[in-house]
């Protein structure tokens, strides 16, 4: 059993080989060509499609594309690794990819735990093998936005992106915003609402379409110049009569829904990303105060006591990161208990707003010189505050369903 050469993100695990594998790929991938590359994608808010490249051609983009479909198989938890591995060195690379992946995760492993009736899973079996085909022998990029600026995307009410029957397919109208890996994906995973002929929309009738790019009707717009994660380059998304195949399904009519409900943790994959964040904060800070950063002059700030006592502090904070997404990840499953429901909800609220902490942190040990943008941290500090705010479970959505679904049970209301 060869042992890995570094500390992975998620930290010393019992890894199966193929983990350890992944693992060590996706370090190399980021030390050697994505840290580098980094700053670039920040500064212009351009996408990485040098590292989308990079991520093709190591098999990546197929990474939970099952094995017989030509894929890597990878399950839950080995993609939920690897992803924080990518984010310890590039933030909007990692995070654009999660987007990428989930279309087909959600369409793969998770599905398979999803109730369909016979005629549902036939359909959905032809129709992800379309998309997996697409993956694995073309490297295309799929996106997935979900953002309306509204509460759909938090599950609280249907979608404002409407799909109407008509032969052979959809027509799509509406409009999507912060759609991340606008202008570099091939198709975009759109969740939008059946229109069924009555003023009832409902979110149990949410579609999951795959929008081809190349879709007359369909046009991105609006610029894109935000805080941090300047890389996902994530603009607004206009459909206008954009006819879809029946084919481009994701997922059978109506099994989104199902599926949310029966997968919550299908929602936890953005926290990897910020998992990597913290670590990155962390590794950073060691290396300044050791005197050890590449270009830097070699001067040692270790010696004093405020700095030990403040790197104790930041390594106690991403232990309790690290150990809470473990855990989640490892019981991720079908029909989850209530238990770990809520053990879920607070991994995403602990990691979410834990990033950002620990490189508050980092800014205040390493002091001034942590501000220049020639160096990672301000950037990382900044692409750490961004994860709270990400639908469906920002800080604020999570703190609710947890004080909701903890003092009620299903069905229960006050008279």
């Amino acid at each position: 059993m060869d042992a890995l050469s570094f500390t992975p993100a998620v930290g010393e695990l019992p890894f199966t080989a193929r983990q350890r594998e992944l693992l060590a790929l996706a370090h190399q991938l980021g030390r050697e060509k994505f840290a580098p590359r980094a700053a670039q994608w920040d500064e212009s808010a351009s996408f990485p499609f040098a590292n989308y490249q990079d991520l093709r051609e190591a098999g990546l983009l197929a990474l939970c594309v099952p094995q017989e479909h030509g894929g890597g198989g990878a399950d839950y938890a080995s993609y939920m690794m690897v992803a924080a591995e990518i984010g310890r060195f590039c933030g909007a690379t990692a995070l654009t990819w999660n987007m990428h992946i989930c279309s087909t995760m959600w369409t793969g492993v998770l599905a398979d735990g999803v109730p369909m009736t016979d005629a549902q899973r036939a359909e959905h079996l032809r129709c992800r093998a379309l998309h997996f085909d697409r993956v694995v022998r073309d490297g295309a990029i799929y996106a997935q936005p979900f953002s309306e600026g509204s509460a759909a995307a938090a599950g609280r009410a249907p979608f404002g992106t409407i799909a109407k029957k008509v032969e052979g397919g959809w027509l799509v109208n509406g409009r999507k915003i912060f759609a991340s890996l606008s202008g570099a994906a091939n198709y975009y995973g759109i969740l939008c609402t059946e229109d069924k002929g009555d003023d009832k929309p409902d979110a149990r009738d949410t579609l999951y379409l795959a929008v081809p790019a190349t879709s007359e009707g369909f046009s991105i717009s609006g610029e894109w110049n935000p805080l941090g994660m300047r890389g996902t380059v994530s603009r607004n998304l206009t459909f206008k009569d954009v006819f879809v195949a029946d084919g481009e399904q994701l997922m059978p009519r109506g099994v989104y829904y199902k599926g949310a409900q029966t997968w919550p943790a299908m929602f936890f994959t953005l926290a990897p990303t910020y998992l990597g964040l913290a670590n990155a904060a962390y590794d950073f800070t060691v290396s300044y105060l050791r005197g050890e950063v590449a270009g830097e002059p070699p001067v040692k700030r270790r010696m004093y006591p405020t700095k030990q006592i403040a790197v104790a502090q930041m390594r106690i904070q991403l232990e309790n990161l690290k150990s809470i997404f473990t855990r989640v990840i490892a019981e991720a499953r079908p029909n989850p208990s209530k238990d770990e429901r809520m053990r879920l909800y607070a991994a995403q609220y602990t990691v979410m707003e834990g990033a950002n902490d620990i490189a508050r942190l980092a800014i205040r040990t390493c002091g001034g010189q942590a501000m220049m943008k020639h160096l990672p941290l301000e950037r990382i500090y900044r692409d750490s505050r961004c994860g709270s705010l990400m639908l469906p479970w920002t800080a604020e959505l999570v703190l609710d369903r947890m004080g909701r679904e903890t003092l009620y049970e299903p069905g229960e209301r006050d008279e």
